[in-house]
């Protein structure tokens, strides 16, 4: 049996929102608990009237509901009530350009209000919202612009040119919006909102309407576009409320880009639902920064990857002394596996310990968890959330006693589980085995009902707590001029859990060097995104093949880790 971690006192400074998670557990339904969020009348609802326009009709109007700060020192506040009046302006502007009902509206923004306020807005007007990450080159726009078959994209002036370069291969793409300069003939989004009203009539939606697309890449094809519904608010606030404790005077910091799904759930939905002060900083990590925003804007609750816990630790003990963290007192993590010195270090750094906790895209929301009430194993993702039943599952979806390896799955449904996969019936129904959802993560449950993660079931890399697939940097990398094939796999990081490595063959006429190396990392750079370029490349004569000429990755990591090559005998010769 793993140690278990008593929690230190300083952190029941407030009372936890879930007291009891053995009470709560017993006889649990979502129906329950449907006042936590506010229906309309006819039993309809809008995620983005929970989110924020409730609230603007309250004692809270007035309360700080979102602090920006800026990549170069400016900083916003926008209380409730701004929020509610600037994205229904940004309604209106929609309705304007015929944007209704189940059509696509996309932004690509770095973190900066009018990505709030245009995703808020989108909601609104009852459209499927779309958040594209600000680090996406050309490709990965295209790909999910083109897939989702986007009517509407905001975007800003710096980053309207990677558009630009695929515009007419986007014929359902009927305007773009720019934030900040334009062109003649460009749409100005300050214009618009000058102009725009503030009042608007929330879309009423069925529990069952799309609320939002977000795609998250597999080990084979193009990205997938997961459909979550409007029903998911309700699991999004719960979750805020009982893994990440959120109380309504708690001023949180999702560290999370909402061109991912944490940053959707959580960096928006979820935790506005709450009542509670959202920070959003725009700028880049540093470990310097990140201690003076929890400082500035007095952090309570601070919600972050694995990833960057491992980077703030590499910068030693002694940096966070030189800052007032006092505020904070609770820390959450989530993205990849939190390993049990990382919450050791913030016993000591801080005085709190991570709690991890895990979900994925196409759960919509938090599903296992370490909980305020509960004692945290190191190591382990914790226990499922009230409501869930989680097992694991042999490849024919049999449940596994404990302690036995196997299958992550998940009892259908919940409401924040993904809906469809956009225009894909066949990929969606690949997911279930009877009524389990399962995961494609392996995982085993002890005697005491904590879950502990073992690793992926399929080639899916996870780089900075980040899923990238495969396949869709090996078809950016053959499009170089120097390459003829590519086979990539995720290698073991003591900093990011993963880097992209790739396994590169060149066409005849080029040769290996330094240079050609670098200028095959900035061409995936700029094609696909920041984030998922191979940070090694290692140039081979050949690749293992299937006979059916499938590259086998599996192999291509054996021998980078030495480990057994395991059954070779559908290979190619």
């Amino acid at each position: 049996m793993s140690k278990m971690i008593e929690k230190p006192k300083e952190m029941h400074r407030k009372k936890p929102n879930l007291e009891s998670y053995e009470e709560t557990c017993k006889g649990f339904r979502w129906e329950d608990f449907h006042d936590e969020i506010e229906w309309f009348e006819d039993g309809k609802l809008n995620a983005a009237y929970n989110a924020v326009d409730r609230h603007a009709r309250t004692r809270r109007k007035n309360k700080v509901a979102l602090y920006w700060e800026g990549k170069n020192g400016a900083s916003e506040e926008y209380s409730f009530s701004g929020l509610r009046d600037l994205s229904n302006k940004f309604a209106n502007v929609l309705r304007r350009y015929g944007v209704g009902k189940g059509d696509r509206v996309f932004i690509f923004l770095p973190r900066i209000p009018e990505l709030y306020l245009s995703f808020l807005g989108a909601i609104k007007v009852g459209a499927i919202a779309g958040a594209l990450f600000a680090a996406f080159g050309p490709e990965a726009l295209k790909d999910r612009l083109l897939d989702s078959g986007a009517k509407i994209l905001v975007t800003n002036s710096e980053l309207k040119h990677r558009v630009y370069e695929i515009r007419d291969e986007l014929p359902e793409l009927e305007r773009m919006i720019i934030v900040g300069e334009v062109a003649e003939g460009e749409v100005s989004y300050e214009k618009e909102m000058e102009e725009a009203s503030r009042d608007f009539d929330v879309e009423r939606m069925h529990p069952e309407d799309p609320l939002f697309v977000l795609y998250t890449s597999g080990t084979t094809g193009k990205p997938k576009g997961v459909v979550h519904a409007h029903y998911a608010i309700l699991q999004e606030h719960l979750t805020a409320k009982w893994v990440l404790d959120l109380h309504e005077d708690d001023v949180f910091w999702c560290t999370a880009d909402p061109g991912w799904v944490t940053g959707i759930a959580y960096g928006i939905l979820g935790s506005l639902s709450n009542g509670i002060s959202l920070v959003v900083y725009e700028g880049r990590f540093s470990p310097e920064k990140w201690y003076s925003i929890i400082e500035k804007y007095h952090v309570t609750v601070w919600y972050t990857a694995p990833t960057a816990i491992r980077m703030l630790a590499g910068a030693g003990e002694a940096l966070p002394q030189k800052y007032d963290l006092s505020s904070l007192r609770y820390l959450c993590s989530v993205g990849e596996p939190l390993n049990p010195e990382m919450v050791y270090w913030g016993l000591k750094a801080f005085g709190l310990p991570f709690h991890d906790n895990w979900w994925q895209t196409e759960t919509g929301g938090i599903l296992i968890a370490n909980y305020p009430s509960v004692p945290i194993k190191p190591g382990s993702m914790g226990k499922p959330f009230p409501g869930i039943k989680a097992g694991i599952v042999d490849d024919e979806g049999n449940e596994l006693p404990v302690g036995k390896e196997g299958n992550l799955a998940i009892k259908t449904p919940w409401p924040s589980m993904m809906r469809e996969i956009w225009r894909n019936p066949e990929k969606y129904k690949s997911y279930f085995k009877g009524d389990w959802y399962v995961t494609g993560d392996l995982a085993r449950m002890d005697e005491d009902d904590y879950f502990w993660f073992v690793g992926r079931a399929d080639d899916v890399i996870k780089t900075s707590g980040e899923r990238v697939g495969p396949f869709e940097v090996e078809s950016a990398l053959v499009r170089h001029p120097a390459v003829v094939e590519a086979g990539v796999i995720g290698k073991p990081d003591p900093i990011r859990g993963e880097i992209i490595k790739a396994f590169i063959v060149l066409k005849k006429g080029y040769e290996p060097s330094g240079e050609l190396e670098e200028d095959i990392k900035k061409f995936v750079k700029e094609h696909l995104a920041g984030h998922a370029y191979p940070k090694e490349i290692e140039f081979v004569k050949s690749l293992p093949k299937t006979q059916s000429g499938k590259i086998v990755r599996r192999l291509l990591k054996a021998r980078e880790l030495g480990l057994p090559a395991g059954d070779t005998s559908t290979l190619g010769k």
